[in-house]
């Protein structure tokens, strides 16, 4: 199973797309999903980690959720 981290700017405002994010990867891959968790965080980050390793930093490429999901979805994969 997989266990997914989304930590997110809480003085930004980035709680509502941390939890869009959360709720589109709930959507797609469900109880295949150990866990989606929020992390706080703050200094502009949002950040998603897949098992512990980083798969999107906002700091690196632009925010697109597609993109987050399919990746997410090739680990989902990987773990079956």
């Amino acid at each position: 199973m997989t266990t997914v981290d989304i930590e997110y700017c809480v003085p930004c405002g980035m709680r509502g797309r941390a939890q869009g994010l959360q709720s589109e990867l709930l959507e797609e891959f469900g109880r295949r999903l150990d866990a989606v968790s929020l992390v706080t965080g703050d200094g502009g980050v949002f950040r998603v980690e897949v098992d512990g390793e980083e798969i999107f930093d906002k700091t690196e490429e632009e925010y697109d959720t597609d993109v987050i999901v399919d990746r997410v979805g090739d680990r989902v994969g990987a773990a079956v």
